[in-house]
């Protein structure tokens, strides 16, 4: 494999390693008796992490399968989940979710009205599909995310620490793979 698909497949092992990762943290503070406000407000932002890495995954690998359409439903979700957060804290980070939805509804959507048909890849290496001016504010947001994250990953000291405090280095890793992850599939449209 080389091309296109070698990428695809490495985007959809970042986001889905990003996803699982997330899914774990979850199940982790939901194991968690004291598990007070803040940490109920990280547990739905590990959700809604997880959910969006899978869904990534699944765009990186079947772009143009559904012809986007379950894509823009779970980007839907993943917007209400954001917007209806009763986590007392991380208000900026929610507004990050609902940004990711949104381009994560964007992209399938574009997919759908770009050609997608069963198989094929709709918008993702063929034609370019959406809104140039759009895409292009996602791309600077999404790489200058991947990249403030990618600096906060550095300045804590690398990925030790896995099951630290919830500032510890790995999430934030994962976070800006996701970042980079989004950025690389709309630079794909």
């Amino acid at each position: 494999m080389h091309g296109p698909a070698l990428v695809s497949w490495l985007l959809a092992a970042l986001a889905a390693g990003s996803g699982g990762y997330c899914g774990w943290r979850v199940r982790r503070w939901s194991a968690d008796p004291a598990c007070g406000g803040h940490h109920r407000a990280r547990r739905e932002s590990d959700v809604l992490e997880a959910a969006m890495g899978l869904g990534m995954a699944g765009m990186a690998l079947l772009p143009g399968v559904f012809w986007g359409w379950p894509y823009a439903l779970l980007a839907a979700v993943l917007l209400v989940g954001a917007l209806a957060g009763r986590g007392a804290g991380l208000r900026v980070h929610r507004l990050h979710h609902g940004i990711g939805a949104l381009a994560m509804a964007y992209m399938a959507l574009a997919m759908a009205g770009g050609g997608g048909a069963p198989g094929g890849h709709g918008g993702h290496h063929g034609q370019p599909g959406g809104l140039p001016v759009l895409t292009g504010a996602l791309l600077v947001y999404f790489g200058a995310y991947a990249l403030w994250e990618g600096s906060r990953v550095l300045a804590v000291g690398g990925p030790a620490g896995a099951g630290g405090p919830v500032g510890a280095p790995l999430p934030r890793a994962c976070r800006a793979a996701m970042g980079i992850g989004m950025f690389a599939m709309l630079l794909s449209m």
